[in-house]
């Protein structure tokens, strides 16, 4: 046998030697792997960085949104942080301000639903805020009227922001948070708001409350303490359901103060329209953010769907695109004869200790 053909027959040993090693390592790792996960087939090494974190740690600046609860609306602020919370990637921090009889309530609700992974501070409201004066005038007030004025307290309620979002408990929020937060005011403006004007369908009368779309609806204009403002009855009026708030400008400018002035005041000259649908806790807006906002987007707050003739105000296709639904008005969507009640439906998450049940339901 010459010297070439031993070299070849070596070779191909050789390679036969490397291809039963290559074999046993395989069939090694295979039976490795079928004992790792029996029923899942081949786990391939890139598999797990493929497959997303099903609930990513959020980071970034944080978003603070105040809500209010009630008790008999606990649904309402449960299905608005839903709605907020799963429509953003944004670091979005709640903050709940409840009467005391309601937190345990609140807490076990969402303890027992797929929020209680959200950031979430359940604070107790205090009377003791306001002054002697206007508490013992308050004392009328429901529940909801009382925690209505909540708003007012921004900075109390998120001391270490520097800017944050109030909601109305009647909003669903389709859109992403984080651009409603990043609106900008206007220098020296310690508040956006959605001006009543800002769209056709936002005007006309709503029955039972007069015209609310500008200051006289609001204000009794024949009150010396309004006469003297100089004010223009016809100026367009704001919904304070949705805020945006530089609370820095907010200190400084002592908002908390000229709200509690206004309604000290009114408790003694009844400042406010007899017109007025109950809404006691914008006359006190108004007066101090005359011509002194910023407007938010008209699709950041969609208005009204709580009124009569809401379902025909709007189309289906407008409030799919809309950005922010509010439902003031009488009717609310975990009622009867609301419209558009589905879009809400889509973000309630039922209690689990059977207390809040939607009343259904007539349809639009």
């Amino acid at each position: 046998m010459t010297l070439r053909k031993v070299n070849v027959v070596i070779l191909l040993l050789v390679g036969v030697a490397f291809l039963i090693i290559v074999q046993r390592n395989l069939l090694k790792l295979s039976d490795l792997l079928h004992k790792e996960s029996p029923d899942s087939g081949v786990i391939l090494p890139f598999e797990g960085e493929l497959s997303p974190d099903p609930e990513p740690r959020r980071k970034g600046e944080e978003i603070p949104v105040l809500l209010t609860a009630a008790e008999d609306r606990l649904g309402a602020v449960v299905a608005a942080i839903n709605s907020v919370y799963h429509n953003t990637k944004a670091n979005v921090v709640f903050t709940v301000v409840a009467l005391n009889g309601t937190v345990d309530h609140l807490k076990e609700w969402l303890s027992k639903t797929k929020l209680k992974k959200v950031k979430i501070k359940i604070l107790v409201f205090e009377p003791t805020l306001f002054s002697s004066t206007i508490s013992k005038d308050l004392q009328t007030l429901g529940t909801l009227n009382l925690l209505t004025f909540a708003r007012f307290y921004l900075p109390v309620y998120i001391p270490e922001a520097e800017k944050a979002i109030y909601l109305d408990d009647d909003i669903i929020v389709q859109g992403d948070i984080k651009e409603l937060y990043d609106a900008n005011l206007k220098p020296g403006h310690a508040a956006s708001f959605s001006d009543d004007c800002d769209s056709g369908s936002a005007k006309g009368i709503i029955r039972g409350a007069g015209n609310q779309n500008n200051y006289i609806g609001f204000l009794d204009f024949k009150k010396d303490s309004i006469k003297k403002l100089g004010m223009k009855a016809n100026t367009c009026s704001f919904n304070p359901g949705v805020i945006i708030a530089n609370l820095t400008e907010w200190k400084n400018q002592n908002i908390s103060q000229q709200l509690e002035h206004w309604m000290e005041l009114n408790t003694r000259e009844e400042l406010y329209s007899k017109t007025l649908a109950g809404s006691i806790t914008t006359p006190p807006l108004l007066l101090v953010f005359y011509k002194r906002h910023s407007s938010i987007d008209p699709l950041w707050h969609v208005r009204h769907l709580g009124t009569t003739g809401a379902g025909n105000r709007y189309s289906p296709q407008f409030v799919r695109a809309a950005k922010l639904l509010h439902w003031n008005g009488h009717y609310k969507p975990w009622g009867r004869l609301s419209s558009f009640t589905d879009v809400w439906d889509k973000w309630f998450i039922p209690d689990p200790t059977g207390k809040f049940q939607p009343v259904r339901r007539h349809t639009d």
